[in-house]
């Protein structure tokens, strides 16, 4: 059954991400790239919907629908909904195979407790998984993005992603100096949330900020400021109300969470050994996950650590899950990451 198990079903390498989760299947590329949300009846806990058709229904839902996000700051909140997460997105990816017992690798946040990994790898097993195994998110980033990560040079990898943004220095096949801050993509939209609530007694949605967000949110000063509009309901008179915000609000809101994320930056290189931190001099900082794609980011970091800093050229969001991939093409080269 062993031998059966491996030739009828494809390993699958898994980017479990507190915002999207992404999943490659071997031989057959990145498959899937949707929310990691999850909409369920509230009297029956039965799941009616997973991934982009629940967060269709993020801010619209009833009484009789929960709508919940089982992974919070990149582990796991809530172990029963996880798996019936995992569980759809597998049989979606593997479609109609007899035998589906792949062997699966995922990647977790640098700074995960051995409870949280065992929750990962348990989740996995019990969704049907041949063998589990782990790798850490800014390792996989780094393989992902193709740098150097076995050979005696320093690599600087700095992947914000939805739930937590992972800092880390890379050598060797292992982590020298890592941070994991549970400052992110989601941080950034409670700001937004925060700061609309503050200065307009305006209430918005967690999409509604996403969305402002991504329109003209910025990290630093841009050429032309910009102009959006957004909806929400006025908590004075109670009603519907729409405002036009310009990109310079938006980016004092995001001020915060940005300088967080580079005064984590700057305490994994105070820390860095004298050697690596040469390394990192000469060939730069790169930065991977959905956040790195913001505007601006890449300039303000520069602006904070002298330092080079350059954005996943590919696609930053996919790195971790590329790494993954890459992982389960050249397994034996890459067993030392693991865990």
């Amino acid at each position: 059954m062993g031998f059966l198990s491996r030739f009828f079903s494809n390993d699958i390498g898994i980017d479990l991400g507190t915002a999207n989760t992404l999943v490659f299947v071997k031989g057959e590329g990145i498959v899937l790239n949707e929310p990691s949300i999850v909409a369920r009846q509230a009297a029956t806990k039965k799941v009616i919907a997973v991934g982009t058709e629940a967060k269709e229904m993020v801010g619209r839902e009833n009484s009789e629908i929960q709508i919940i996000r089982p992974l919070k700051d990149g582990v796991i909140a809530d172990f029963e909904v996880t798996e019936e997460m995992i569980r759809y997105f597998i049989r979606k990816v593997q479609k109609n195979k007899l035998f589906v017992r792949p062997k699966i690798v995922v990647s977790v946040p640098s700074g995960s407790t051995e409870v949280e990994k065992r929750a990962v790898r348990n989740s996995c097993e019990r969704v049907g998984a041949r063998e589990v195994y782990l790798v850490s998110e800014p390792m996989a980033a780094a393989i992902g993005i193709g740098l150097p990560v076995e050979q005696a040079i320093g690599s600087m990898v700095i992947d914000v992603g939805g739930g937590t943004t992972e800092i880390a220095v890379i050598a060797l096949s292992g982590i020298v100096e890592h941070e994991s801050l549970r400052v992110a993509g989601d941080a950034m939209d409670q700001a937004l949330i925060d700061w609309m609530r503050k200065k307009y007694n305006l209430l918005i949605g967690a999409r509604g900020a996403e969305i402002l967000k991504w329109q003209i949110g910025s990290a630093m000063l841009l050429d032309s400021e910009e102009e959006a509009p957004v909806r929400g309901r006025d908590m004075v008179a109670g009603i519907p109300k729409t405002l036009q915000v310009g990109s310079l609000e938006i980016r004092e809101a995001l001020s915060d969470p940005v300088a967080q994320i580079v005064a984590g930056v700057r305490r994994v290189l105070e820390r860095t050994p004298p050697e690596l931190a040469a390394d990192i001099l000469d060939r730069g900082m790169v930065l991977s996950g959905g956040g790195g794609k913001m505007q601006g980011l890449k300039e303000r970091l520069i602006e904070g650590t002298s330092l080079p800093t350059f954005v996943d050229s590919e696609d930053p969001l996919s790195a971790v899950v590329r790494g993954n991939a890459k992982i389960l093409e050249e397994f034996e080269r890459y067993r030392k990451v693991l865990f």
